[in-house]
């Protein structure tokens, strides 16, 4: 049995998995799974789409940085974000100092695969959406490699495998996972 000591906050891409890597990971340690976008979308009672078209980025990233500095005050749980949240310096403060990032990173193939039908990526609403998840993808690396932990994501691995993934890297971790 272990205990968590601190909120997991999963970063990474649009498609990384971390809102179904997330569950698993929170069904399997027995802690609340929370999802950042959906705190705010139940905040603001808009979709994140409408709140990207009406007020626009900066005002979305101002509200993910309250909700995600609300959330890390709060119970230890496991926690998915946006795939832009990580890129905040003032978010990455948050998250280090009273949580612990874990970035799940995909391969460019393996997140188009994964995103390409989806018509919820407000991102990818252009007229080349694959080579805007590029682009996306490499602007946003160097960001998510500042992630306490990494777990590499495969195409063959099910959902339960790479939670079991992300819970052998937390256990690596004293600060985070507690044997009781």
């Amino acid at each position: 049995m272990v205990r968590l000591k601190k909120t997991v906050v999963m970063v990474g891409m649009m498609g990384a998995g971390k809102t179904a890597v997330g569950t698993a990971v929170a069904r399997a340690l027995g802690v609340p799974f929370l999802d950042s976008d959906e705190e705010i979308v139940r905040a603001a009672d808009r979709s994140i789409a409408e709140i990207f078209e009406r007020d626009g980025e900066a005002f979305f990233r101002a509200r993910e940085t309250e909700v995600l500095g609300r959330l890390l005050r709060d119970t230890p749980c496991i926690l998915s974000t946006g795939g832009g949240a990580f890129l905040s310096e003032t978010n990455r403060a948050l998250v280090h100092e009273a949580g612990v990032s874990v970035w799940l990173r995909a391969e460019l193939d393996l997140l188009w695969q994964r995103v390409r039908h989806k018509t919820t990526r407000p991102l990818l609403r252009t007229a080349n959406p694959r080579e805007t998840l590029r682009v996306l993808n490499e602007a946003r690396l160097p960001f998510y490699e500042l992630a306490d932990l990494v777990v590499d994501s495969s195409p063959d691995l099910s959902v339960e495998g790479m939670a079991q993934r992300v819970i052998d890297a937390l256990a690596t971790r004293a600060d985070v996972l507690e044997r009781i």
